[in-house]
């Protein structure tokens, strides 16, 4: 019985056969694409549940690639990225990759990373029936992806709303920023927290004197917390 349905986006055919082989050997379903335009296209037919995707693509390239699919879907990403390359922590987190992997990588480890992040995300689709946190003038929805302020519907990232989610889904705990890139992003970029402090700064412009019953505050020296003071 097939695993699931994985996008193999690689300019370099030996690489993309030496995937198919062992991912069709753990029972998952493989589709190659070798170029950007060739990715969207399939991406849109054939609805992989994971995408492995090269960075450095002819046409489009994997960064663009990631950035028009993620204006529809939150499908699974996993970059690849070559030895020596630069590869840019903060723009994958801001795009939305759940994970990346410096080839030439051991097949062994990308079967392992796939598993996590597929793993990661039927845990997540199981909670969907409930994946709501509301607080005065304020209501997270994860199932529809949506953020009320004071009754009105804000147009707000993907990510932006996870990590609301987080923070708000446990009031008055305390996260370190590499605790929040690990848990919200779910895969470790120590060193490149500045982007939680992007997020954080986009999310406090949305929410700004909406209610005095709860706030994102800064705990100086250590991270954010989502305050909520009749708990404390």
């Amino acid at each position: 019985m097939a695993l699931g349905k994985i996008l193999v986006v690689d300019d370099d055919q030996n690489i993309c056969e030496l995937l198919r082989l062992y991912l069709d050997k753990e029972g998952y379903t493989v589709n190659l694409a070798f170029d950007g335009e060739e990715a969207l296209r399939k991406f849109e037919t054939l609805h992989p549940d994971l995408i492995l995707l090269d960075i450095m693509l002819p046409g489009l390239d994997g960064w663009q690639v990631c950035r028009e699919i993620r204006k529809k879907s939150q499908v699974p990403i996993i970059m690849l990225t070559a030895k020596g390359e630069t590869f840019d922590k903060v723009l994958g987190l801001e795009l939305g990759a759940d994970d990346y992997v410096v080839k030439p990588f051991d097949t062994k480890e990308i079967i392992a990373r796939i598993k996590a992040v597929l793993r990661r995300v039927g845990q997540n689709a199981q909670q969907n029936d409930l994946k709501e946190v509301s607080y005065d003038k304020l209501v997270v929805n994860m199932t529809r992806y949506e953020l009320k302020v004071d009754g009105k519907v804000i147009d707000t990232p993907p990510k932006e709303l996870e990590l609301l989610y987080h923070l708000a889904s446990n009031p008055n705990r305390v996260y370190t920023r590499d605790q929040l890139l690990d848990e919200v992003w779910g895969f470790e970029y120590y060193g490149d927290s500045r982007t939680i402090d992007v997020h954080v700064k986009r999310l406090r412009e949305k929410l700004e004197g909406v209610s005095d019953k709860w706030s994102l505050k800064t705990v100086w020296g250590v991270g954010y917390k989502f305050e909520v003071p009749e708990l404390l």
